[in-house]
């Protein structure tokens, strides 16, 4: 016999599918800003953010300190890590046709993830912190999860606020709607690109540091959120920001149904349907792409 699906259940996935979509749209967020800003496709976001997770584990497993504090030690590292990366190697593909970048990023990722293995092993590690669950009424709240969402939330926000407030951010959107016409306006294109590709690695790394303490954590971790960015990116339109946002609740909410109403590997290839069918019935996106 089948199992019977009841409210409770769906109220519950559609909680969890929230908690996840949080994380989601922020990690994509910077998915979106390198290619919005530089048109370059970063095959290596998830890396980054797997740079992130290992940040907060030995931020951990060292000094004892609580893993969330680590954000204040990962961000600012990996904005810098970021910037070297955009200096020394993105910058010569940012003009160039999309496979240079994909190629360029995928040869990073392959890099990062070897020089992750040989420093760190290829075991798996996970950070034994704020497990458990808040009951409320009928429904489980995970402790870490929800603390995920609740920083998820913040920093996405905080960049919004920034992309949209400031004169930095101002910038970054007026050179990704026309590098061009930025330049003639008196912005410096090649340093926005700098921060824009600093900050989307700082956003991943907080994914990373946030992933840390929900799941166990190896060196080829990443490949699957950058899956799941890019996926984000193609749901809410290609270098849309508030796209993103949009996106990743989607893919949370939508992965958690099927997890509820399908087996387990039929659950796991939904989101590859669900990237082919946008990619057929509406390819720019549910809002389109290239919107500040």
């Amino acid at each position: 016999m089948g199992v019977t699906i009841t409210p409770t259940m769906v109220g519950q996935v559609v909680i969890s599918g929230l908690l996840a979509g949080a994380l989601y749209s922020m990690v994509a967020l910077g998915l979106a800003l390198i290619y919005g800003v530089m048109r370059v496709i970063n095959i290596a976001h998830g890396t980054l953010l797997m740079l992130g997770a290992y940040t907060t584990f030995w931020w951990f497993r060292l000094l004892g300190i609580n893993p969330y504090l680590s954000l204040l030690v990962a961000l600012p590292l990996m904005f810098f890590v970021g910037m070297l990366l955009q200096r020394t190697l993105v910058a010569r593909v940012v003009d160039a046709p999309e496979l240079s970048s994909l190629l360029l990023t995928f040869g990073i990722s392959i890099a990062l993830v070897n020089v992750a293995q040989l420093t760190f092993t290829s075991d798996v590690r996970s950070v034994e912190f704020l497990t458990g669950a808040f009951l409320v009424g009928p429904f489980a709240l995970s402790k870490s999860r929800l603390v995920a969402f609740a920083v998820a939330v913040a920093i996405t926000a905080i960049a919004f606020w920034f992309l949209q407030k400031t004169k930095l951010g101002k910038a970054i959107r007026a050179t990704s709607q026309s590098s061009e016409v930025a330049m003639v306006c008196g912005i410096n294109v090649h340093r926005i690109h700098l921060y824009a590709f600093g900050i989307a690695s700082a956003l991943a790394s907080a994914g990373g540091s946030l992933v840390a303490v929900m799941v166990a954590i190896q060196p080829e971790m990443g490949q699957v959120y950058t899956f799941k960015s890019f996926l984000v990116i193609v749901l809410g339109g290609a270098g849309n920001y508030p796209g993103a946002l949009l996106g990743g609740m989607l893919l949370g909410l939508v992965e958690q149904l099927a997890s509820l109403f399908l087996t387990t590997q039929l659950s796991e290839a939904v989101a590859y349907v669900l990237l082919v069918l946008v990619l057929l019935l509406r390819p720019t996106g549910l809002l389109g792409g290239r919107a500040t």
